[in-house]
């Protein structure tokens, strides 16, 4: 009775009006004072508090308060790597997000989604990012099939291409959720089903998905038949009005080509020397419509690199779309892949493929405002893209010297700290000598 109290009190705050902010607002400011007295520690207990009390909301009745709960957490996630929460509450939070998914709005359904992904991406790989894909990914199916508002579907993809990038252990796994996202867009119709026309945004966000999962795909697992189709549908996807979609089918045939996947198909096919004509006759219709494919393929994708603006367009998506469709376009001539550079903090991440670049610019779209923390701080991250921040790498070497070394390191009387000192002291006298025109003649020397 006194924990349901309490949580009554918890999710009071979380619903609390407007009219309360004066209230709030002096509260916040005796937190604060309290939190500067206390440290870092009353700091992580507060947020630890907040997160408990979002978690208990989750239990409520109101649909409202349920979403304003998601919100919060994810939040929490975006700003912070919330280890010692998950490893207290891993199991309490997942279910009650599958339950927002289960019984939830579309808004609640998409919140739900995207706090189940983040939850993955804070676990990491093992036992419990396998136990998320596990139990989540039948009431992400039914949930994809009941109703086609477009913010959730997408949700409900970007979801299951995490959790499934993140928990997947066999390429079953990976295969089942790529047809899961490929049934939206090319369903397997039955006499008495109408196709529904997907919208834009969620045949983008079904070929962001799919490539993204096709990432992982070593070796050749799927049918060919179904890789045949595929192809052909990316390529037609390059002739839609949408400009978001045929970025979309330009990066997933780029890394269809970079993976030899089209290849496959590509081989001239031998006699048959076994009778079956009929199989012989087969293989030589797939390699002229895939031999045909490529052809315009390659056509599509030169036009689309020179594409002149048309009415509606902005010139910054119309840049996007030239950008991308040069770099494929030098890829399929020449088999070069861009090479892009990012900022991260104080570090800069590389990627040379274009399988780094579709998991890279997937990420960052899922994380948005949590993607620089995460980069920083989420080890995951830093195994998939081989990214190092020196902060950590610093903490990392300060960690393995004894304590008599890290004396030596930070004393003043340290190799490095005379040598800094040195430095600034020449540069004192340097900038002395300028100020009395000793260098004025030569300044324009030296910088040439």
């Amino acid at each position: 009775m006194g924990k349901r109290n309490a949580q009554r009190k918890n999710i009071a705050m979380l619903d609390t009006d407007d009219d309360d902010n004066s209230s709030v607002s002096s509260s916040s400011t005796i937190k604060s004072d309290r939190m500067s007295v206390l440290g870092t520690e009353e700091v992580q207990l507060d947020k630890d508090s907040l997160l408990e009390q979002a978690l208990d909301a989750l239990y409520e009745k109101r649909g409202s308060t349920r979403e304003k709960a998601l919100a919060s957490i994810i939040d929490a996630f975006n700003s912070n790597m919330q280890h010692q929460f998950v490893e207290k509450k891993f199991a309490t939070l997942l279910h009650q997000c599958l339950g927002c998914i289960k019984k939830g709005s579309s808004k609640e359904i998409a919140l739900a989604s995207h706090a189940i992904g983040l939850l993955a991406l804070t676990v990491g790989c093992g036992d419990n990012a396998h136990e998320i894909l596990k139990d989540s990914v039948t009431p992400i199916s039914q949930a994809l099939k009941s109703g086609s508002e477009p913010t959730k579907t997408v949700s409900l993809l970007e979801c299951l291409a995490v959790i499934t990038f993140v928990g997947g252990n066999e390429p079953e796994e990976t295969e089942r959720s790529m047809q899961i996202m490929w049934q939206l867009v090319r369903p397997r119709l039955g006499s008495n089903v109408v196709a529904v026309r997907p919208s834009a945004p969620v045949i983008t966000a079904v070929v962001s998905a799919w490539a993204f999962l096709l990432t992982t795909m070593e070796g050749w697992t799927l049918d060919p038949k179904d890789w045949q189709e595929s192809i052909s549908y990316l390529s037609g996807l390059l002739d839609k009005d949408d400009r978001s979609v045929r970025i979309a089918a330009g990066e997933a045939l780029a890394l269809i080509f970079e993976m030899g996947s089209l290849e496959k198909f590509t081989a001239e096919p031998k006699d048959s020397t076994d009778g079956s004509v009929q199989e012989g006759n087969k293989s030589r219709e797939g390699f002229t419509h895939i031999q045909g494919l490529k052809v315009k393929i390659l056509s599509q994708v030169r036009n689309l690199s020179a594409e002149a603006g048309g009415k509606g367009s902005t010139k910054k998506d119309l840049n996007s779309q030239r950008n991308l469709f040069k770099d494929v376009l030098e890829f399929l001539e020449y088999g070069y892949c861009p090479e892009n550079s990012m900022k991260i903090g104080g570090d800069s991440l590389q990627t040379s493929t274009w399988s780094q670049l579709i998991q890279l610019n997937f990420l960052k779209h899922f994380l948005g405002s949590g993607f620089v923390k995460h980069m920083q701080d989420n080890d995951l991250l830093h195994d998939v893209f081989g990214f190092m921040p020196k902060k950590k790498y610093l903490q990392g070497i300060e960690h393995q010297m004894s304590s008599s070394e890290k004396r030596m390191y930070k004393s003043p009387n340290s190799v490095l700290n005379k040598a800094r000192t040195q430095y600034l002291n020449k540069q004192r006298m340097l900038s002395k000598d300028r100020n009395v025109g000793h260098f004025a003649i030569n300044i324009g020397d030296d910088e040439a």
